[in-house]
């Protein structure tokens, strides 16, 4: 069965639109985990702790 143009149209305008977010959603995630790390870096880590270690220590002692 043949799609009409609307379809096919519909179908790439789709795709652009979901590759769009996925491009914006990682650049947000990707600032956010920057920020993040400087924050645990700067106020969370203890005597020469890394900030991987500071993260690990903080969820064992949420949990």
């Amino acid at each position: 069965m043949a799609k009409s143009k609307i379809i096919k149209a519909n179908e790439k305008i789709a795709e652009k639109v979901v590759g769009t977010f996925e491009k914006i959603e990682d650049s947000v995630v990707g600032g956010y985990t920057k920020i993040e790390d400087a924050f645990v870096d700067r106020y969370l880590t203890k005597d020469d702790e890394t900030i991987e270690e500071a993260k690990a220590r903080l969820q064992k002692e949420k949990a």
